[in-house]
């Protein structure tokens, strides 16, 4: 059994066998004293190293395989015999050398030798045969095309691999990666960097060294102000086509706001629901341009100085008077946002009272209602709407309505309606607040209550809103519409409001509302008062509502 052996062959390692180790070496020797008298040696031999290692690469698929002899004599049948090639100056030794039989691959590697940026198209031309100007007159034409010819060189860039290596020179170029091959490339690489020394003007690059250091420091100098300016005067032209666009947009604007027909466009009735000063709206608009333009003007006339700096100045009396209206007009818009701010800093409330009439052992129906002329669905909420009422007339509908349940120690329930609104005085806000329209009903045993208030839009819309308080003594029996579940603020330790059915009846106790015939796991209160219900003596009782028998359990008293 042969010993094996780990070689490195250009940074690759390698498991071979001894033969075969021998063999490489005797192989690796032979070619070095057939360049021995060759300039670049150790280049060549280190290409070669690299090129057979990629052999060796493409053979094996896995690293832990041990290289063979026969493996061995098969890179050198490709690489050829050092004595089988031919040196400038010297004849052939054999007219057909050995390594005939060397397959001729071309792979695709970028060009740098020959870039003009990447070398992507250098690289193309060696791959398909084809001259790297017409790629490039190609490539030009794809630019136009949205781009996608710079896109694609980008692609190409980042996919395609640089030729570094002799062996992949070579291979770019469609040539045997033979011994040969490779000596003859690196020669002529020698003899290019050697032609280019040779012609370098060393006592000419010496003296002007000197001389073209302090001219390198003034270049520099030059083209980094040269890069500022433009840069500058990028910005200034970007400053005068901003200043420009806002001077028009605005002013499209004011003019818009001064018009007739803008009371026809659809956010007319929000803006003038935020106006709570008693200026038009066009004159906001007049002051907002001003507070606007007056800087576009400056930043205007800062633009065009930076492009142009020899241009003429308006002057200062010009910007002095500019900048005393843009202050003027500054102050005028803070004491609007004052008052804006007043209009809220005041609660006002005016409230009715109305007593409900009914037998004691009837039961009151609770329910709300909408109005199909503002809203298609009971269940719809908007916390204010902008809308016209059957007269047509602008008015302001909101849903912002709460209703509570709470006990009372009167005879007879009765019904409270809290309207409230804000105002920059007391009584500025009680008089918006009275302005509401709420509606509701008592009929017969029903109480119908409006599901929204409308004010009109002139009273503007500051935070309007309507507070409904059912009063009801002891042992009120009542059932509530599920229509109420969106509007019901009550204390949940009072009442609770079950909505999975409306035939719910409830009975107002000393401490909470009690449901008569709700199932046990929607009785929440049962679970409060476990605690009091296991010291308590209970006792069940039935009761008749509307001819129907509803049994009750009640507590009597304490257990001592």
């Amino acid at each position: 059994m042969n010993k094996t052996v780990n070689i490195n062959l250009g940074g690759l390692v390698f498991h071979i066998d001894e033969d075969a180790y021998q063999k490489l070496t005797n192989y690796f020797e032979a070619i070095k004293r057939s360049l021995s008298n060759t300039s670049g040696q150790d280049e060549i031999i280190k290409d070669i190293e690299i090129r057979i290692g990629e052999i060796i690469l493409e053979k094996h698929t896995n690293d832990k395989q041990v290289i063979s002899l026969r493996e061995v004599e098969e890179i050198i049948s490709i690489m050829g015999q050092p004595e089988d090639y031919r040196i400038e100056g010297d004849e052939p030794i054999n007219a057909e050398p050995i390594f005939t039989n060397t397959k001729i691959t071309k792979k695709l590697y970028r060009d740098e030798e020959n870039a003009a940026i990447g070398g992507v198209l250098a690289g193309l031309g060696h791959y398909f045969g084809v001259d790297k100007a017409i790629l490039r007159v190609i490539l030009l034409i794809m630019a136009f095309a949205w781009g996608t010819g710079f896109v694609a060189y980008i692609i190409l860039w980042i996919a395609m691999p640089a030729a570094k290596t002799t062996s992949e020179k070579l291979e770019m170029r469609g040539e045997p990666v033979t011994i040969s091959n490779i000596e003859k490339k690196v020669r002529e690489e020698i003899e290019t960097l050697s032609g280019k020394i040779k012609s370098t003007d060393f006592e000419g690059v010496k003296k002007g060294l000197k001389s073209n250091g302090n001219k390198l420091k003034d270049s520099f100098g030059e083209i980094l102000g040269s890069l500022i300016n433009i840069f500058a005067k990028v910005i200034g032209a970007l400053m005068i086509i901003a200043s420009i666009a806002l001077l028009v947009v605005f002013l499209i604007g004011v003019l818009a706001f001064g018009t007739t027909n803008f009371e026809n466009f659809p956010f007319h009735s929000f803006i003038e629901l935020g106006n709570f000063t008693d200026y038009p709206i066009w004159f906001f608009g007049m002051l907002f341009y001003l507070a606007v333009s007056i800087p576009s003007v400056f930043v205007l006339l800062l633009g065009i100085k930076i492009v142009a700096p020899n241009s003429k100045s308006i002057g200062s009396i010009a910007k002095y008077v500019l900048l005393a209206i843009w202050i003027i007009v500054i102050g005028i818009l803070i004491s609007i946002g004052v008052k804006q701010a007043s209009e809220y800093a005041y609660d006002g409330r005016v409230y009715e009272k109305q007593t409900i009439n009914i037998n004691p052992t009837d039961t009151l129906y609770i329910k709300f209602k909408n109005n199909d002329y503002y809203s298609k669905d009971i269940n719809d909420y908007k916390e204010f709407n902008v809308t016209k009422d059957s007269l047509n007339q602008d008015v302001v509908y909101s849903n912002t309505i709460s209703f509570q349940i709470e006990k009372t120690d009167e005879l007879f329930p009765y019904i409270k309606i809290n309207k409230e609104a804000k105002g920059y005085s007391f009584e500025n806000a009680n008089t918006r607040a009275g302005k509401i329209k709420y509606g509701y009903k008592i009929i017969g045993n029903q109480l119908v209550l409006d599901n929204y208030l409308i004010t009109e839009l002139k009273d503007q819309y500051r935070d309007q809103k309507v507070e409904i308080k059912l009063y009801l003594p002891k042992g009120t029996l009542f059932k509530v519409n599920s229509s109420a579940k969106n509007y019901d603020y009550s204390d949940n330790s009072f009442f609770n409001l079950h909505t999975s059915s409306e035939e719910y009846i409830y009975n107002v106790k000393d401490s909470q509302v009690k449901c008569l015939n709700c199932p046990d796991e929607e009785n929440e209160f049962d679970d409060i008062e476990n605690d009091r219900t296991d010291r308590m003596e209970t006792t069940t009782v039935s009761v008749k509502v509307g001819g129907k028998e509803v049994i009750e359990t009640v507590t009597k008293k304490p257990i001592n």
